[in-house]
């Protein structure tokens, strides 16, 4: 996940959030130098955009190293286009340069 520069953290709101020493220790192997709090940042981030309608791109196809067909069980946003693939329709999971496995439309990688 990529970090998105945004309001310095001084002049950030504090809050508190309660997770499971599992789930905390998890995020922050998985933030590495990125630290945590960033990560969730950048996820709450995502979910907004997604969630509200303004979502952008993240990924390109060059970024895409290999694809599968696969059937939505639930809705999804192609990672390339931003479409909306409702449950039950064909769609690719793509394998991504860092090794993650991202939904992607069927017409996302037509030539």
């Amino acid at each position: 996940m990529h970090t998105i520069a945004r309001t310095p953290t001084t002049e950030m709101e504090v809050t508190s959030i309660r997770l499971e020493r599992e789930l905390k220790d998890k995020l922050k192997d998985i933030a590495g130098n990125q630290g945590y709090q960033a990560l969730i940042r950048d996820i709450l981030w995502n979910y907004v955009q997604q969630k509200s309608g303004e979502w952008k791109p993240r990924f390109s196809r060059a970024d895409i190293r290999a694809s599968i067909a696969a059937t939505a069980q639930q809705e999804e946003r192609c990672v390339l286009t931003g479409q909306l693939i409702p449950p039950q329709q064909a769609m690719l999971l793509g394998l991504t340069k860092n090794g993650d496995m991202v939904p992607l439309s069927v017409e996302s990688l037509a030539s």
